[in-house]
């Protein structure tokens, strides 16, 4: 937690109140998983992790930051009431991916997702890692069926991380529910400031992203924390020709999926500049 958990936070608990139909997403098959995780992080995890924040006073928990309280107990409380207090209490967003019980495939099927880096959740709910990851250049080829087979043999509270990129040229709004991303298609489809943004509005978004198995429903969790930096700070660190590298080291196909044939021209150059 930083300095900056309380503006996210109060930006969350806006996108839950008033998008509710796209930041949560519930139904019979994740409840259970939905409880195991509101237990493990609401319950068991934040109040003995962070005491002076998270403050257990008789049956409730106090948070020190924005004053609210939620029980310290699941009991009577309904899957989409846990995830929200999930959302208004942590920054990360989380997404249940479930075993199908006809062909094992892990499909997702819940979530609470406040800070999506492109998508509408809710049309994703039902589909498989791969139906998911369909559109990113080589993963098919690199990962495809293979995913479900180690999520099956994943142990409970074994966790995977890695990061993941890309550049927002619009704005620093986290809540992103299209723009970031390239599909075929959609050439006409982007305003000029994808093409010539103004450098001001120039950010780089990382992704810290995790998954872990839950004990008992044996759920994948994929989490999501999102940060986002601007390019200016980066280039007045003196970092930018290593980004500028990095952006231009991706292949044609992963390059063309993180926009950067629109934003590039004028980006690139603007990074290297001393």
């Amino acid at each position: 937690m930083d300095c900056g958990y309380l503006d996210r936070i109060r930006r969350r608990t806006w996108l839950i109140q008033k998008k509710a139909e796209v930041t949560i997403g519930t139904g019979p098959l994740v409840d259970y998983a939905i409880e195991e995780l509101y237990t493990e992080i609401m319950v068991d995890y934040l109040p003995r992790r962070y005491p002076t924040i998270f403050k257990p006073k008789g049956d409730m928990v106090q948070n020190l930051v924005t004053g609210s309280t939620y029980p310290l107990s699941s009991m009577g409380l309904t899957p989409r009431m846990m995830l929200q207090i999930l959302g208004t209490n942590v920054e990360e967003d989380f997404y249940f991916m479930c075993p199908d019980e006809n062909d094992g495939e892990f499909r997702l099927r819940g979530y609470v997702a406040c800070f999506p880096g492109g998508f509408l959740s809710p049309a994703r709910v039902g589909e498989s890692v791969r139906e998911i990851h369909q559109p990113v250049p080589g993963y098919e080829e690199k990962l495809g069926r293979s995913v479900d087979r180690y999520f099956a043999r994943m142990k409970p509270g074994q966790f995977i991380g890695r990061m993941n990129w890309s550049l927002q040229v619009d704005g620093d709004d986290l809540f992103r529910t299209d723009g970031n991303n390239f599909y075929p298609g959609q050439d006409n489809q982007f305003a000029a400031e994808k093409v010539s943004p103004a450098l001001t509005s120039c950010f780089l978004r990382v992704e810290h992203q995790t998954l872990v198995a839950l004990k008992k429903s044996r759920a994948i969790v994929f989490c999501v924390r999102s940060y986002m930096t601007k390019l200016e700070d980066i280039r007045k660190e003196g970092d930018g020709n290593r980004l500028a590298d990095a952006i231009e080291s991706m292949p044609e196909k992963l390059g063309m999926y993180k926009m950067r044939h629109f934003w590039g021209v004028k980006v690139l150059p603007w990074l290297r500049e001393e």
